[in-house]
């Protein structure tokens, strides 16, 4: 029987979902320490600083594609151009441990939200979002532009000084990797509605105020202060509750 509670954190890839988790950690230990971490297998190999079985299982592709014949445990998905596998053994395990926590891409979330084996579990579900709601409102009033382009645009610049943080100059396989992953950050933000708490974070993995000063600050520290809230069963005022009809198709 579960006794802990499935905590998810998601959101477009390199919106701030890895370092609002360390930030935490740092400045909230007493919340973090009852997070036991849930690993995804992950064929794409390790980024600067990532450890295997911390981050990721990072394995070979195909031997992530063989876990698709034990349909009873594994769920195998293409996500972003990367094949990872979810095993809902290790969720179940870890529930019995305690709250289990899940932070990662929303197709993984999406399923944690949506499985039948999970249905009866306690959850909170968050999304880190890298526009606010008003902010795409005010968009969509101006009818000028795309509204998916400009979510692209907004993670590409991201993503890109992530990217060139990590290794410097840029391989054609890095830009690639990095158009895939814009392209497809619009479609997630249309995930949103699916999770319970929406938090805005302008601050993505390519900032420094997540870890350049003593705290967190500037919409990095609000995000883990919101998180940490959260967490203590309390809802701030930066939260925010999405409907489906807010990103149009």
């Amino acid at each position: 029987m579960a006794t802990g509670r499935l905590v998810i954190l998601t959101g477009p890839s390199c919106v701030g979902k890895s370092p609002l988790a360390k930030a935490l950690a740092r400045c909230r230990p007493d919340l973090s320490e009852r997070l036991h971490p849930l690993v995804l297998f992950n064929s794409r190999d390790p980024r600067p600083g990532e450890r295997d079985g911390v981050d990721y299982h990072f394995r070979a592709r195909t031997e992530i594609d063989a876990l698709r014949a034990e349909t009873d445990r594994y769920v195998v998905m293409d996500v972003r151009g990367d094949l990872q596998a979810l095993d809902l053994h290790e969720v179940h395990d870890l529930l019995r441990q305690g709250d289990a926590f899940f932070e990662g891409n929303p197709f993984i979330a999406r399923l944690l939200v949506t499985d039948a084996s999970l249905r009866d579990v306690p959850r909170l579900s968050v999304f880190l979002s890298p526009l606010s709601r008003s902010e795409i409102e005010a968009v969509r009033r101006q009818r000028t532009g795309s509204l998916p382009d400009l979510v692209a645009d907004v993670m590409r610049r991201k993503l890109l000084r992530r990217t060139a943080r990590q290794k410097g100059i840029l391989s054609l396989r890095d830009l690639e990797n990095i158009e895939r992953r814009c392209a497809s950050a619009y479609g997630e933000l249309k995930l949103a509605h699916l999770f319970e708490h929406v938090i805005p974070n302008h601050d993505g993995e390519d900032s420094e105020h997540w870890d350049a000063f003593a705290v967190p600050v500037g919409d990095a520290g609000r995000a883990v202060a919101a998180m940490a809230a959260l967490l203590d069963g309390q809802t701030p005022e930066v939260v925010e509750r999405w409907d489906e009809a807010l990103l149009p198709d």
